[in-house]
């Protein structure tokens, strides 16, 4: 036994009026051609669904249990067709974000989680990317927004806003070389075995760019991939690590931080903007991933040296 939807909808509609008439009024429908629809309905299902009177109507047994399943069909329908439709829709392109391996280890992860979670039908591409070449992209139209690092990305002529402190530590095993220290040199540094990036990471090539062609010759035991595993081979005595501070995460195991003492160590993330930002209108889902990274910013506990240079993570956490 099948049921037009439409008689369906009329149906809960003079249910949820109490008289045809009104019902009739909600479908935009004659009251002569709503009443012929409801003698059909109860053709249809051979038993009367509504009581009739002077004040309006009432629901038979019959006419109870229709309106009740007549909902969860109606329900049901309106799940699929939302379904179906979210296929049918045409989609943009996804965003394209840019940053460097720092930003891309617990920046842009914890802003992606918000971000994919508020807004399913928006799709993100996430590409590491040196600052010079992120500009680059940004100017070009070809990306979205970019984390980028202050000092490469001075009179880049785009939009960019402050977003973070992501100034460079020494970090090694709680109780080693470490002990006892507040700050080194880079030279001092590299007087020891090091846990290093492999050659090809963005944050690398912007310390060797730093260092310049008299850097202190440094043994490296390992490099790796990722700021995660550097960490954790420092922590365990392997070698001194050079890292963002931001890269402590604060439930990691004890491990011992020095401020590393030179210039170049003290830099900073910006948000920076497409070209197009400046000459229309920002789509509004670029706008709501930038303060989901502002947010991300802003929330992301960071692991800050006591006094005396040391810490054993996790320690107590500081935000910007």
């Amino acid at each position: 036994m099948r049921y037009d939807l439409d008689d369906l909808r009329l149906f809960l509609d003079i249910v949820s009026e109490g008289s045809i008439t009104a019902g009739a009024r909600r479908m935009h429908l004659s009251l002569p051609s709503a009443s012929a629809r409801v003698r059909s309905l109860e053709h249809h299902a051979g038993v009367a669904l509504l009581i009739r009177g002077r004040r309006g109507v009432r629901l038979t047994p019959a006419g109870t249990a229709l309106a009740r399943h007549a909902r969860e069909v109606l329900d049901r329908t309106a799940r699929l067709e939302s379904a179906v439709a979210s296929y049918a829709r045409p989609r943009t392109g996804p965003l394209t974000l840019l940053g460097g391996g720092s930003a891309l280890h617990r920046l842009v992860p914890r802003a992606l989680v918000s971000f994919l979670r508020a807004h399913p039908d928006v799709d993100v591409t996430v590409t590491e990317s040196r600052t010079p070449r992120t500009m680059r992209l940004l100017a070009a139209g070809e990306a979205d927004l970019g984390v980028v690092v202050d000092d490469e990305a001075r009179d880049g002529g785009l939009d960019a806003e402050a977003l973070g402190d992501d100034s460079l530590v020494v970090v090694g095993q709680a109780g080693g070389i470490l002990a006892g220290r507040t700050a080194l040199t880079y030279s001092e540094v590299a007087e020891h075995p090091l846990v290093g990036l492999d050659a090809g990471s963005s944050l690398r090539r912007w310390i060797e760019r730093h260092l310049g062609q008299h850097a202190p010759a440094a043994r490296h035991r390992t490099t790796v991939a990722d700021l995660g595993t550097l960490v954790t081979l420092a922590s365990a005595g392997v070698g001194l690590a050079v890292v963002p501070r931001r890269a402590l995460a604060p439930d990691v195991q004890p491990i011992d931080v020095c401020e590393l003492r030179e210039p170049w160590a003290r830099r900073h993330h910006l948000l920076a903007w497409g070209a197009g930002a400046r000459t229309s209108p920002v789509a509004p889902a670029v706008e709501a991933l930038a303060e989901h990274l502002r947010e991300a910013a802003r929330t992301l506990p960071s692991t800050e040296p006591t006094t005396s240079g040391l810490v054993s993570a996790p320690p107590h956490l500081l935000s910007d």
